[in-house]
């Protein structure tokens, strides 16, 4: 996946363009803007959660009921915010990329993982509110598309490696 020849000014373009849909990915989450979070995948994109959290999401239909399941929280703001950093981005051809991110889900209201994600990560319903704010961190891992000239997301994965360590190989186009 790595690369050690000097980008050109196009790729970084073209990789900026690629950070900014990370980006809107999480703010649409934490905003409970299933539309146009839903408007970042490709048309057959794929989300890749596990069994437990209903498998395999396929298509957008499928993502836009995966999301609402999951949300976590109600009105224009879900009480999660999720931060991507660390981003290693490939082009891998005109319309083709992939990336890794670290991912750091945090809750402002206290709330524990389970009240977001269920009992998968780890934590037991009821368990009171932590003072800390970490819910888990993982590592996304990406495949991104070109569709009328805008990156879209062709398929995610996310590897939880806190509080759980559920960790795979980086996965290719």
């Amino acid at each position: 996946m790595a690369s050690t020849k000097a980008p050109t000014i196009e790729e970084l373009l073209e990789t900026e363009a690629i950070k900014r849909v990370r980006i809107l990915y999480s703010h649409y989450l934490d905003m409970g803007k299933i539309d146009e979070l839903v408007d970042l995948f490709t048309d057959d994109g794929v989300c890749e959660f596990g069994p437990n959290y209903g498998g395999d999401w396929v298509g957008k239909e499928r993502i836009r009921t995966g999301f609402e399941e999951f949300q976590g929280g109600d009105g224009p703001f879900t009480g999660a915010m999720h931060a991507n950093t660390n981003p290693w981005i490939e082009i891998t051809g005109p319309d083709t990329a992939t990336a890794r991110w670290y991912l750091l889900g945090l809750s402002i209201e206290g709330r524990r993982a389970e009240t977001l994600w269920g009992p998968a990560l780890g934590h037991s319903p009821g368990d009171p509110a932590e003072p800390n704010p970490l819910m888990l961190m993982g590592i996304c891992d990406d495949v991104y598309r070109k569709v009328d000239g805008a990156w879209k997301i062709a398929r995610t994965y996310i590897d939880f490696v806190w509080p759980n360590r559920n960790y795979h190989a980086p996965r290719d186009g």
